[in-house]
């Protein structure tokens, strides 16, 4: 019989990369994104008045200010400070995240069939490893924690995160599989080389990955987990260094 699409790209995937905030929990679930983007829009009006105008952003989505205010002012003196506020808060946020149902088992297997992880995030690396020793996963991806530089001009679809992934875990890009939520994941990952899984929890997210051209889409993390049920472990694990 032969393998579904999700199957077959589960089995040729010898290293799995996960977007943070959607596949692997909700980040801002019990710390509101609004709050934090208020946050940041009242930080920039204060130091860079009208830097953004009216459908540059959208007001509850912190990163998406954050990378509006670089689109315009990459190198304005405020922008370091924007970051350094935007990863305390995500910090603070992955202590109270609401995991992604069933993605923590979907890890654990993944790892368990000696597949090597990484992430590849425009959260901050601090506010990921938060959740990861949390929950007791760290050990499934250290050292591949790719969140967002100290410089973060470089956020997805910039592939830069997937580029420093396969760097850290020595793997070429075909053999890799990217699960991410966003037409900016889908972006990175096809830039990059690597493999593309869209997960969509709601209709909404469905259609902007259809939209942008994404053909393997689920709706849940157990669709992959059952998928991988019958997909051979990969051969080789790439190093960790």
């Amino acid at each position: 019989m032969n393998a579904t699409p999700l199957a077959a790209a589960l089995d040729s995937a010898k290293c799995v990369f996960f977007d943070f905030d959607g596949p692997i929990c909700r980040l801002f679930s019990a710390h509101p994104a609004g709050l934090i983007a208020g946050q940041l829009l009242d930080l920039l009006d204060h130091w860079a008045p009208r830097l953004l105008g009216p459908g540059m952003y959208r007001p509850n989505d912190p990163l998406g200010i954050l990378s509006a205010a670089l689109q315009v002012a990459p190198d304005h003196e405020v922008i370091p400070t924007a970051e350094q506020l935007l990863t305390q808060e995500e910090q603070k946020a992955a202590r109270h995240a609401t995991s992604t149902p069933d993605a923590h088992a979907l890890i654990e297997e993944l790892d368990g069939q000696g597949r090597a992880l990484a992430i590849t995030s425009n959260n901050s690396a601090a506010a990921i490893r938060v959740y990861l020793d949390r929950h007791g996963l760290a050990p499934c991806f250290s050292p591949h924690v790719h969140g967002r530089r100290a410089d973060p001009i470089r956020l997805k679809p910039d592939p830069d995160c997937l580029w420093r992934a396969l760097e850290s875990t020595g793997a070429m890009p075909g053999e890799c599989l990217m699960i991410g939520d966003s037409p900016s994941d889908w972006k990175a990952a096809e830039t990059a080389g690597v493999n593309f899984v869209g997960y969509a929890r709601a209709p909404h997210k469905a259609e902007a990955l259809e939209q942008a051209g994404v053909r393997l889409i689920v709706h849940s993390m157990k669709e992959i987990l059952d998928a991988i049920s019958g997909a051979a472990p990969a051969a080789v694990r790439p190093p960790d260094n």
